[in-house]
């Protein structure tokens, strides 16, 4: 399919992938100059309905959606049998390529991650699209760290809260949900299920559920519980591994039901990774119940009843009708011989341990001082301290005094039951930055000014990104501030636009016109003819000299037609032989061998002859497709008496052989 061009447009340069239904190739648009992605319907499913039906599903679910974390689609066509959906051309590897190379990936990346495809899969559910078939294999990673979801060929629409496939399953084993496991129902929380599965392969490098075949590998999901992340990668915060067994609960109803509550946990994850903030989804309360009501006789029969008492850690059972005299005597007794208990033990514990000193302490203000050696100078003088209260401040150090329970002056008395408490600060929270790229910068901006009370700077750039998103931070997602703290966003300003003025070309020859249009930031366009010989000259171009154009726009290039090919001159002798005009010609012949790394099978040769009596060439060879088994490869041609042949030879388009031969006496 190399070198195909589709709708007359997408010219197919390479294949860069493919799976069970179909295949994908880098292609070039000639229309707009720019490379995409071309998928290609299977040609063994071409009259499947089935299949085809599948194949315009993906077009019309993934074409309907606009986010900077999904695959763009650009264009859907049918051409020579062949179904083909034109997409953005993504450069860079799969998430799968990526876990194979890295390995267990950092929690910080794998969230970061996450988060990209959760955003992508709540836009789609939010347009009633559900995927089915979320896996790493179908998500797609910049050189910039971006997400991109591909691939929505089983996606469907849902017009109610679900969907069902009677009889099959849909979806890729390792990853799909047990109701998809079952051939049941499928909606919003299969994804999230099935994402629960990516990021626990993410963070500890390898898949919950495996065995020899599918069938295994599909009733583990419906019935096994996985090893926790946790307990395979020790560095897994708790929050994390909460958040990833959730996702993956077996039923539907104990996962998270939307895709905003899956990342409303992500994005707190990252500033609260150890939080247990992680809710468990439960829709089954006590039932009710119809029950009669309470009478006197109920409590009376209550109150009876309690008479069943423990004495002597004997069970013994006293009658209902037994003197309740006896019981509130016993209690008290009991209450009164605790309540001695607890009294001496406080006395024991608080009696004066460090000190014998009793005189009195006058406290002092020890706000903004080291809590650690207000403490010792206390508990050296017999004062009790309790354990302090730990806070964020942005105004004191961390382990100075911020408050204290007693005011400076009181006085405090040692040994006994007072004692005081100080709020003591942790220093300034510290949080890390999430990654915005891509996304909206006054999204970002508000967040990081409200939520992180950074100083933010926007500064705009020149990209690739879409106009007005986020390139990057300074500092970078995942890096640790503090309120206060300084931090840039770079905008996009959508792609720089430069202009050039086209030169004259008329007149040059191709490889004077690449170098020309090359000084000036241009491309060559469509030639024509197609592989015109070496020496031509231009006689036309579009755009015209003068025109003012963007960089990189190709310019197109019309040749004067190449002389018309004439038969070799026949000799009547071996070497010197009379032509037309009665003419001495000397015929010569020379051999042309091919160079060793030329591995192809067949090469496009190219050769003509100019004798210096005429000046007219002569193409003996034009443009010929020949075997390399051929080679070394015969060129037979007339040298002029008392003058030369130019002998020009081209082997796949680049110069091969330039020679001058000489009328021999």
């Amino acid at each position: 399919m190399e070198g195909k061009i589709l709708g007359n447009r997408y010219e197919l340069i390479e294949k860069i992938g493919g799976g069970g239904m179909a295949t994908v190739y880098k292609a070039k648009c000639r229309l707009l100059n720019r490379f995409v992605a071309v998928k290609i319907l299977r040609p063994e499913f071409t009259n499947d309905e089935e299949f085809v039906k599948r194949f315009r599903v993906e077009a019309q679910a993934a074409a309907s959606l606009s986010h900077p974390n999904i695959v763009s689609i650009y264009d859907v066509g049918y051409e020579d049998n062949i179904h083909y959906i034109v997409m953005e051309y993504v450069n860079g590897i799969t998430l799968k390529d990526y876990i194979e190379q890295k390995g267990a990936l950092p929690w910080q990346e794998a969230v970061d991650i996450t988060i990209q495809v959760c955003s992508a899969i709540e836009v789609a559910h939010a347009n009633n699209i559900v995927h089915r078939d979320i896996k790493p294999h179908n998500i797609l990673l910049t050189k910039d760290g971006i997400a991109k979801v591909t691939d929505f060929g089983i996606a469907r629409a849902v017009s109610s809260s679900t969907i069902t496939m009677a009889g099959s399953t849909i979806g890729s084993v390792h990853y799909f949900s047990p109701e998809q496991a079952r051939g049941g129902y499928t909606d919003e929380k299969s994804d999230l299920y099935s994402l629960g599965i990516t990021m626990y392969e993410m963070v500890t490098g390898r898949l919950p559920f495996d065995g020899e075949t599918p069938v295994s590998i599909a009733i583990k999901h419906i019935q096994t519980v996985p090893i926790q992340p946790i307990e395979l990668n020790r560095y897994i915060p708790t929050a994390v591994n909460a958040i990833i067994m959730k996702a993956i609960r077996k039923g539907q109803d104990q996962r998270y039901q939307t895709a905003r509550s899956m990342l409303n946990d992500l994005y707190r994850c990252i500033k609260d990774p150890y939080g247990n903030f992680v809710v468990e989804e439960s829709y089954i309360a006590n039932p009710t119940k119809r029950m009669q009501a309470i009478t006197d006789n109920d409590i009376d029969e209550y109150e009876d009843d309690i008479a069943i008492r423990q004495i002597n850690n004997e069970d013994e059972y006293v009658a209902p009708n037994s003197s309740k005299k006896t019981i509130w005597i016993a209690t008290a007794a009991s209450i009164v011989v605790v309540a001695l208990l607890v009294i001496l033990t406080i006395y024991m514990v608080n009696k004066p341990a460090k000190s014998s000193n009793t005189e009195e302490v006058i406290i002092q203000n020890y706000i903004g001082k080291d809590f650690n050696e207000v403490r010792d100078e206390l508990e050296a003088k017999g004062i009790t301290v309790d354990e302090p209260n730990m806070k964020y401040s942005d105004e004191f150090k961390e382990n100075t005094i911020m408050a204290q329970s007693i005011k400076p002056g009181q006085p405090l008395k040692p040994g006994g039951f007072n004692s005081i408490k100080f709020d003591v600060s942790k220093g300034p929270e510290k949080k890390l930055v999430p990654s915005y790229i891509g996304k909206d910068y006054k999204i970002a901006e508000a967040e990081l000014r409200d939520n992180y009370k950074l100083k933010v700077e926007v500064i705009e750039e020149f990209s690739d990104f879409p106009i007005d998103t986020v390139i990057r931070t300074v500092p970078e997602a995942n890096s640790e501030v503090k309120a206060g703290d300084s931090i840039k966003i770079y905008k996009s300003k959508g792609p720089e636009i430069k202009m050039t003025e086209v030169p004259d070309l008329t007149g040059k020859t191709l490889d004077q016109a690449k170098q020309i249009l090359s000084n000036k930031n241009l491309k060559v366009g469509n030639l024509s003819p197609s592989s015109p010989g070496a020496g031509l000259k231009i006689i036309k171009q579009e755009p015209s000299a003068g025109q003012q154009v963007q960089e990189d726009t190709a310019i197109d290039l019309y040749f004067e037609e190449p002389a018309k090919t004439s038969p070799p001159k026949q000799s009547t002798t071996k070497n010197n032989n009379e032509n037309e005009n009665s003419k001495k010609v000397q015929s010569k012949t020379i051999h042309i061998e091919l160079n060793s790394d030329n591995t192809s099978d067949t090469v496009t040769v190219f050769a003509r002859v100019t004798p210096s009596d005429t000046k007219e060439p002569v193409i003996i060879y034009p443009y010929k497709k020949v075997n390399k088994n051929d080679f070394p490869l015969p060129l037979t041609f007339d040298i002029p008496q008392d003058g030369y042949t130019e002998v020009y030879v081209e082997i796949d388009g680049e110069p091969f052989i330039q020679e001058v031969y000489q009328y021999e006496e």
